[in-house]
């Protein structure tokens, strides 16, 4: 039975009015707009130009990071002594666009390289011995590992001892010893001071990519090139949309909807997404997902061939392979979402400060987004784990605030490894440590875990009326684009609708179709809740309702018309203010 945890809704804090009044004396935009750009930290006309219309000339120099000397010299040496050189990155989004990206940058002046991709289910997360050891047959003398490697201590070391050196372009947090590569290219590392640590495994490649470019006298443009893909790393790894990562984001959708590569034209066709404009959620829930199909189902390095493009021919065939394993995917995430929700109601007590559920059979490629889905119904810290090999498999997801990094690492004794970020991770355990870590889990997640962080919020930025939704406010709201996280799409509220005909759509009814009226200016409004079906008597009520919603544009058959993505729905009478 499908459930959603209350949802508490908090307004974000009030700005200051006399800095409301100066921006307003600045900028001739509706308060509301200027509310907006207040609370993203935006002051002055300067800042909300730079703000509106990023530049690339605002990117670090390559050259601040830790190492990138080291790692260009290492390189040159390579290039200099005809030594062939394995890119190496992990089976996701963010590995594979990183290989694709880095040898399309690659090809043109070098290339003597080979792609790898671990098997996920064979190999695992990383870096690891089957690679290294296919480097060695190969006469590989230099693996460049994006997207991973930061915690690989032994399998560099392995490396070494076959005189393999590494070059490591990671993102994650780094353990308190790093690996003994050649060049350990890491915004985290603690003795880096580049100025943006929110780099994506593939973001770390490209600056890798532009200090090569300065250094061989290649121009930028070549770099430009790239950022398409670095664009759907940058999504789909839920990465800061701030700094430099907002540039690169902007300029990669420019890129995308302008001149994508044959490799993503291949997706979006599959998708049935080519004629229009895609956005940071397009990237999010169209692109990336079909991407990850491939390393979650089969090989990723189908979606690294895909997107590198090197053989046309073969794109229409290889998108299409990709397309059928993310309709698998889907089936399979929602087949072991529901045996998941049976265990926890089952197996978990209620009060429980965290979920862990573990099934053999599951599928090892998909446990990830169903530790999502379970956080949706279960609002606490979630581990799902499946039987991989003689070992358990895991993939964990945090609520937001929490750190599920640090709770791991209380667990250690009861973990093989783990590896990730605050919000997610992924480990491996032997099965006779199953119900030690559950028991080291919940108690570290007790420990750490805020009351606060116990209840799932929605932090709105803004009360609007049904009247101020229109085109003109649509398109102010878009120029805040791109939105992730530390910029999010703005989250509306607007009060005392009444319903006009809501219904539940899907094939369960777990999602509404809502159609509301305005009674004061008698406007109607209509929108999509996607698994608010159980909320569909609020809206039967009759009674004034309040909708938090993102504003959108929904294109049907051609036909553009803007709708409410709804997140929540509440009676009007249960608000506090």
């Amino acid at each position: 039975m499908h459930t959603i945890p209350e949802i508490i809704w908090k307004p974000k804090a009030v700005v200051n009015p006399t800095e409301l009044k100066g921006l307003q004396a600045e900028l001739d935009l509706d308060p509301k707009i200027l509310t907006l750009l207040l609370q993203r930290g935006i002051k002055s006309l300067d800042q909300a130009k730079q703000f509106f219309k990023p530049s690339l000339e605002e990117l670090h120099d390559p050259f601040l990071m830790k190492d990138m000397n080291r790692a260009v010299e290492r390189i040159d040496q390579a290039v200099e002594a005809r030594e062939k050189i394995m890119i190496y990155g992990d089976y996701d989004v963010d590995g594979t666009t990183s290989v694709a990206m880095l040898a399309n940058f690659l090809q043109g002046h070098y290339a003597n390289f080979i792609t790898y991709i671990p098997d996920r289910y064979h190999e695992g997360y990383g870096v690891s011995k089957a690679g290294i050891d296919k480097a060695h047959a190969e006469e590989v003398s230099l693996i460049i590992a994006l997207d991973c490697g930061i915690k690989a201590l032994d399998k560099v070391g392995y490396a070494g001892s076959l005189g393999i050196d590494f070059i490591i372009c990671d993102h994650h947090t780094p353990g308190p010893e790093l690996p003994a590569a050649a060049a350990v290219l890491d915004p985290k590392r603690k003795d880096c001071n580049y100025p943006y640590k929110g780099l994506s495994g593939c973001g770390v490649g490209f600056k890798l990519a532009q200090a090569l470019s300065e250094k061989w006298q290649i121009d930028k443009s070549e770099c430009w090139k790239l950022l398409d893909l670095l664009a759907l790393s940058i999504g789909a790894d839920i990465v800061p949309m701030t700094g430099e990562n907002r540039v690169l984001a902007y300029y990669g959708l420019e890129k995308i909807n302008s001149d994508p590569s044959d490799g993503i034209q291949a997706l979006l066709r599959t998708a049935g997404q080519l004629d229009r404009r895609l956005s940071i959620g397009d990237v999010v829930f169209t692109l990336a997902p079909r991407i990850n199909a491939a390393g979650r189902l089969a090989h990723a390095q189908q979606a690294v061939d895909l997107l590198r493009g090197t053989d046309l021919s073969l794109l229409p065939e290889i998108a299409d392979e990709i397309e059928v394993r993310n309709q698998d995917r889907k089936n399979l995430d929602r087949q072991i979402t529901k045996e998941a929700l049976r265990q926890i109601e089952d197996e978990i007590a209620p009060e429980a400060a965290s979920t862990v559920v573990f099934q053999e059979d599951w599928h090892k490629g998909v446990i990830g987004i169903v530790a999502s889905r379970l956080i949706e119904n279960h609002y606490r810290p979630t581990v799902v784990l499946t039987q991989s090999g003689d070992k358990l498999a895991g993939s964990a997801r945090s609520v937001e605030g929490f750190d599920l990094y640090g709770a791991l690492e209380a667990c250690e004794d009861s973990l093989i490894q783990f590896g990730g970020h605050a919000a997610a991770a992924g480990m491996t355990l032997k099965p006779e440590q199953l119900n030690d870590f559950k028991i080291a889990f919940e108690e570290s997640v007790k420990a750490r875990i805020t009351e606060e962080q116990k209840q799932a919020r929605l932090i709105y930025d803004l009360d609007i009326e049904a009247s101020d939704i229109d085109a003109k406010f649509y398109r102010l709201i878009q120029r805040f684009a791109p939105f992730g996280p530390e910029n999010l799409a703005p989250l509306l509220r607007c009060r005392n609708l009444i319903d006009r005909g809501s219904r539940t759509v899907g094939d369960e009814g777990q999602h509404l179709k809502i159609s509301v009226v305005d009674p004061d200016s008698g406007l109607c409004l209509e929108g999509i809740g996607f698994n608010l079906g159980p909320k569909l008597k609020i809206l039967q009520s009759q009674q004034p309702v309040a909708l938090l919603f993102h504003l959108e544009l929904n294109v049907f058959r051609g036909q553009a018309s803007l709708q409410l993505r709804v997140l929540d729905i509440k009676a009007d009478s249960e608000l506090e203010d």
